[in-house]
């Protein structure tokens, strides 16, 4: 078997693209190989600043050899269109081999063709790539008509460590000739070097102060960050995506440590926080012990692309520093510029911005989101309707201050910080600061109930609005993350035990729209996260759709406690035998109900057999088995304990039915006690059935 690396060398790759370019060219070139027959395997990926590399460790040197057949005209067919088979195949007419088919006598044209040199075939494969690579953005350079991220400056091609002879065109009399010769750090080691492996290539670079590897960078980075800060009794915060932004920036990483002016350290931590991660790419810092453990301390770490040296960091600290406190300066103004107008004094500027065309401004959307909070609110447990009302109305202002202006990541924090300044009481500024929560799948949720009646409003607004305009997610396009607004929804109702009339509340948002009711895709749409959700937790697909498929849409609490219960009802061996129970019920339900004209697939389960008579209950089985469906209760299975209740109730059939199947043959000869055993079947049908279709669970 043999190898090949592929090095292309150009200027600063934005450090965002980097990844996902090194997984799009893995898949391009591993795809193109497979493709010409060169069995590619064990594809290694390095990219960084200034490098996007592939090392594939075994392929083969060249194609297999191979028989291609061509078939042609019939054997009856015009000469004229035999000779011209014949010339497309490349062969004489005596070459011509004549077979018979199924539909008739045809010919056929055989070649052998003998597979070509992987050296021979690379060069093509690899220009095909460069030309046509998936970059979100490119340009183009000089005179060149070809588009790459950054300008190429150089492209490695080694097949079993020797070079490939070539070049990649770029167009407009520029091109660039295939090397062995890759460089170091622009600064420390600017020279080219020739290599003959990869192993000699991440040598030399690291020699020259390039680490190549990005898995690598980022390990040193996070180790000598928290190495570092150690000295100053202070911990990084961590934040796994500054640290790949900040991974592809550097080639040479150098941690270095800095200062925060006291000054500045008034200021909320998340606008501390916020100005040195998008501004200057900073790690902020907290305490690691002391009576301040915890809290974010005056210290912040930056990643130098360059060789430690102790006067030089020196000078990189205080220059940083310099840089900072600029930054944080205008931070500060903002704060005092916003804190000195009340919240609710920034309202009537909501009413000028958009929130969609179609949906009516920020404005219409936070009166909205405050009439709905305050029902929502009469659903959960230690919410206040005026509460959480008067929370939603002021969610919003801070859209319109300078700091979130700067910086839009802070919006709802900033108004939660602003209320309280101005004394409203501690649950509205949380519910204020936590409604856009969850953001996303790892983010926790509203800490108090009041920012859960404010999420939850702020979300099924959003879902009811962009529906009802028919703006809706289709396949994978979800501009407006309609998704991620169900789950989030679905994610506080299912965490937080909420009992919601979903759907009530729905028709609510859509009447504050203007709408007659909800688009009838959205129930079907949040049901199918729901889906997403249940499975995510472990539970099988198939008992997913089983507990989905009964009653209780309106309630997805109640759907999801019906898929959990019935999760863990049927993970036992006394769950298999009632579930096999049910079906040996169904079988001989479906059997008479085919000899009655019925197909067996639309069983009513609502007595086809009539009503059971005790006078005809002979066998001890089947007396016990009437007691045992008597005693689950009948109720409507709206709250969680009736649901439980009736769970449990079922899950004592499975002995009683197994007795019955055991001793009892359901066909008498006597018509009416047969009934009446039918009968039996069709109650454990109709019970089960209350709780989840059972027809649709596999194990």
């Amino acid at each position: 078997m043999s190898s090949l690396f592929l090095n292309i060398i150009c200027e600063e790759i934005p450090a965002r693209m980097q990844k996902n370019a090194a997984f799009d060219l893995q898949k391009l070139l591993v795809g193109a190989l497979s493709d010409a027959g060169l069995a590619p395997q064990n594809a290694t990926l390095f990219y960084g600043p200034r490098h996007l590399s592939i090392a594939i460790d075994e392929m083969l040197a060249a194609q297999p050899d191979r028989q291609i057949e061509k078939r042609g005209p019939r054997s009856d067919a015009p000469d004229k269109a035999i000779e011209g088979f014949c010339q497309s195949a490349g062969i004489t007419r005596d070459e011509l081999i004549q077979e018979e088919t199924e539909k008739g006598t045809f010919f056929f044209a055989r070649k052998d063709e003998k597979g070509q040199l992987a050296t021979t075939l690379l060069p093509q494969i690899i220009n095909d790539i460069l030309g046509q690579f998936p970059w979100p953005k490119s340009q183009r350079w000089g005179t060149s008509r070809t588009s790459w991220v950054r300008p190429m400056h150089g492209i490695n091609l080694l097949f079993d460590g020797k070079l490939i002879t070539g070049a990649f065109d770029l167009g407009g009399d520029m091109s660039i000739a295939y090397s062995d010769v890759a460089f170091g750090h622009r600064f420390h080691a600017p020279d080219g070097f020739s290599f003959q492996s990869v192993d000699e290539w991440q040598a030399g670079l690291k020699e020259r102060f390039v680490m190549a590897d990005a898995d690598e960078r980022s390990a040193l980075i996070a180790a000598e960050a928290t190495e570092k800060a150690a000295a100053f009794d202070v911990v990084p915060i961590a934040d796994d995506g500054l640290l790949a932004e900040v991974t592809g920036l550097v080639e040479w990483p150098n941690v270095i440590i800095g200062k925060i002016d006291d000054t500045f350290m008034t200021l909320p931590e998340e606008v501390l926080i916020t100005s040195m991660r998008v501004h200057q790419k900073y790690f902020a810092t907290r305490y690691l012990s002391g009576a301040q453990k915890g809290q974010i301390a005056p210290y912040f770490i930056t990643v130098a692309n360059r060789q430690s040296h102790p006067e030089h960091d020196q000078l990189i600290a205080h220059g940083n520093e310099r840089v900072l406190r600029a930054r944080l300066a205008d931070a500060a103004f903002f704060w005092d510029q916003d804190k000195a107008s009340k919240l609710d004094s920034y309202l009537p500027a909501l009413d000028k911005i958009t929130f969609y065309d179609g949906l009516g401004s920020v404005g219409d959307k936070a009166g909205r989101i405050a009439k709905l909070a305050a029902s929502i609110a009469g659903h959960i447990d230690g919410a206040d309707a005026a509460r959480s009302e008067l929370a939603a109305s002021l969610a919003k202002a801070d859209l319109v201050t300078d700091m979130v202006g700067e910086f839009p990541e802070l919006q709802g924090l900033m108004g939660g910080y602003y209320a309280s300044h101005h004394g409203y009481e501690a649950a509205i500024c949380t519910a204020i600061s936590d409604h856009y929560r969850p953001a996303g799948p790892s983010d926790r949720l509203p800490e108090n109930p009041d920012g859960l009646a404010v999420s939850l409003a702020d979300k099924i607004d959003t879902l009811v609005g962009f529906f009802g305009i028919g703006a809706k997610p289709t396949g994978s396009k979800d501009p407006f993350a309609l998704r991620r607004a169900a789950l989030s929804v679905l994610r506080m109702i299912s965490e937080k035990e909420l009992s919601l009339p979903l759907a009530s509340l729905m028709s609510e948002a859509a009447k504050a729209y203007g709408f007659e009711t909800f688009d009838s895709d959205l129930p079907s749409f949040i049901t199918d996260r729901l889906r997403v959700m249940l499975r995510d937790e472990g539970i099988s697909h198939d008992i997913v759709a089983a507990a989905l498929a009964a009653s209780h849409s309106d309630n997805p609490y109640m759907m999801v406690m019906k898929a959990r219960l019935l999760d863990d009802a049927l993970g036992n061996q006394a769950g298999a035998s009632l579930l096999a129970g049910f079906r040996r019920a169904n079988n001989i339900l479906a059997a008479e109900a085919k000899k009655s004209g019925n197909d067996g697939r639309n069983i009513d389960r609502n007595g086809d057999h009539g009503a059971i008579n005790t006078d005809y209950l002979v066998a001890d089985e089947e007396k016990a088995l009437y007691e045992a469906l008597s005693a689950v209760p009948q109720n409507q299975m709206i709250t969680e304990a009736e649901i439980r209740q009736t769970m449990t109730a079922l899950s004592g059939l499975e002995t009683p039915i197994n007795a019955f199947f055991d001793k009892i043959i359901v066909n008498d000869d006597d018509d009416t006690i047969r009934q009446n055993r039918l009968a039996l079947l069709q109650k454990i049908i109709h019970l089960m059935s209350d709780i989840a279709d059972f027809s649709k669970i596999e194990k």
